[in-house]
């Protein structure tokens, strides 16, 4: 799959922005993909301009990929819209094939003697790291922390991937400026240097430094040296294996699904419930399943996916239960491919009670202890759970994850219907990794979506099923590579054609 890399920096003349227009990261786009349309397309960029202070919102514009790659020099302009009654200036994007280097870098530097810019200390320096472009400018791929107050920092080892450095053109321009960071925003310029790969790679041998330089300065006065220097302490470089190469190793995804089953989710017969068997059209939870196990199966080999409920009462006897198998068969609970899990969750609707409470925890260790004993890497399972969002055992559950994130597993959970779900935002660990009784989990291992952001208002059901998808699937890869590298297990090489297929799987 061909990778592009697009730049954006806003239009100098922006009547938002002055004197200096910002110029963001840059940020990997496929170059063949929409999930939901046969053609390639769609991009909506909503900028925000960042700051230690507030987020503003500038403007929006809508174009498809194929028109910064068609533009001349791959490079178009288009103006900002969305703010009424105010001009929201343009911005620029241009696109550059990525290499296919894998390799990603390690450094670490220091700095000595720094210009003082602070009136009541010393400085709070920090570094940004600029790749050149094809076109001559340059793109931010790196900021380092701010050491405060000092003119001597050292700063945290930082790894970052060689192609987003140099785009694997070991001679390109590498510029690196030197900041003392402010409050408000407004970072003072202490000075700059240039660099390339090459260079910097000769750190593995030796201490590289180099001088930090004022050009304003340097021309001012005519004793001046320099504002400093930065050295490079360390540099090494590691080959960065990929999702990809783990799957075409022989990794296989073992997929199962847990059903909210709770009587908050409403009376299936009635059209206000969330589960609700319409003839004309899928449930949220039929659709949230359907859009995740038919992308996902394709990485399972034996296309059998345990399934289960969870907050029932079961017939005869109405015995309430947190990990009943949507197939009535306690021995054996896989279904056949994503149509089985389906027309086994249809089943049940049909036979069981919508009761309650809502315990996540009996699914999550259910799964762990299949995953805990398989850890060479062949195996990494995905528990997907569907729930209206009011959960009774947020404890047990905490726990729960808390263990499992040391484990081969991830945790995807969907929220349908309108609650507000901040119990799924805690347990999801973006801003805070979530911990129990003062252990935190080794990993973040739960993604949590709201499955009312992704509904197409027009009522097209594939696009919101492919929309969902995209974002429940996409911390998936990482995940799996996090566990890979804190166990540090290798991808194995890809079987001949004519092998025997991967042995089935621990099922939960």
């Amino acid at each position: 799959m061909t990778l592009l890399r697009i730049l954006l920096s806003l239009n100098p003349n922006s009547t938002l922005l002055a004197p200096n227009p910002p110029s963001w990261p840059s940020f990997p786009a496929p170059a063949s993909w929409c999930p939901a349309c046969a053609f390639y397309s769609l991009f909506l960029f909503l900028l925000r301009h960042l700051s230690d202070i507030q987020k503003d919102f500038l403007g929006q514009a809508f174009l498809a990929l194929g028109e910064v790659i068609g533009g001349q020099g791959s490079r178009v302009e288009r103006p900002l819209t969305g703010v009424p009654g105010k001009k929201c200036g343009t911005i620029l994007l241009t696109a550059e094939e990525l290499s296919n280097c894998r390799d990603i870098a390690t450094m670490q530097l220091c700095a000595n003697k720094l210009d003082k810019k602070d009136f009541f200390g010393k400085s709070d320096p920090f570094l940004v790291f600029y790749r050149s472009n094809e076109d001559g400018t340059f793109t931010i791929c790196h900021k380092t922390e701010v050491v405060k107050n000092t003119l001597n920092p050292v700063w945290q080892p930082f790894s970052i991937p060689v192609r987003a450095l140099c785009n694997g053109d070991y001679d390109r321009t590498v510029k690196i400026d030197v900041y003392d960071w402010d409050r408000d925003g407004s970072h003072d310029f202490i000075g700059e240097f240039t660099t390339s790969y090459r260079e910097l790679s000769k750190a593995q041998n030796q201490f590289t430094v180099y001088e930090v330089l004022n050009p304003r300065k340097k021309c001012k006065k005519k004793k001046y040296v320099n504002s400093g220097t930065v050295t490079l302490l360390s540099f090494s470089v590691d080959s960065e294996f990929t999702f990809v190469d783990y799957i075409k190793g022989g990794t296989q995804l073992n997929f199962t699904v847990a059903i909210d089953f709770t009587a908050s989710n409403g009376n299936p017969l009635q059209p206000t419930s969330l589960h609700y068997m319409s003839p004309y059209q899928l449930s949220a939870y039929a659709m949230a399943l359907k859009a995740v196990g038919e992308i996902i199966q394709d990485y399972d080999s034996d296309k059998l996916f345990p399934a289960y409920g969870f907050g029932a009462k079961l017939p005869p006897e109405g015995r309430i239960s947190h990990q009943f198998p949507l197939n009535n068969n306690d021995e054996d609970p896989n279904c056949a491919g994503i149509e089985g899990v389906l027309e086994s969750y249809f089943q049940s609707l049909r036979t069981v009670q919508l009761y309650g409470p809502t315990y996540f925890a009996p699914v999550i260790n259910q799964v762990a202890r299949a995953a805990a004993k398989i850890s060479d890497g062949s195996q990494y399972y995905v528990l997907l759970i569907i729930t209206d969002g009011v959960i009774s055992d947020m404890t047990q559950t905490k726990e729960a994850i808390v263990s499992a994130s040391s484990l081969p597993m991830s945790i995807i959970i969907v929220g349908v219907g309108p609650a507000m779900f901040e119990a799924m935002e805690e347990l999801d660990g973006d801003d805070v990794r979530v911990s129990s009784r003062g252990r935190y989990a080794e990993r973040d291992i739960v993604q949590f979506v709201p499955f009312r952001d992704y509904v197409d208002r027009s009522g097209n059901q594939v696009l919101s099923m492919a929309r969902l998808a995209k974002d429940v699937l996409a911390e998936i890869p990482e995940q799996l590579l996090s566990y890979m590298r804190t166990r540090d297990i290798q991808p194995r090489p890809p079987p001949p054609a004519n092998s025997s297929p991967t042995p089935a799987p621990e099922q939960p």
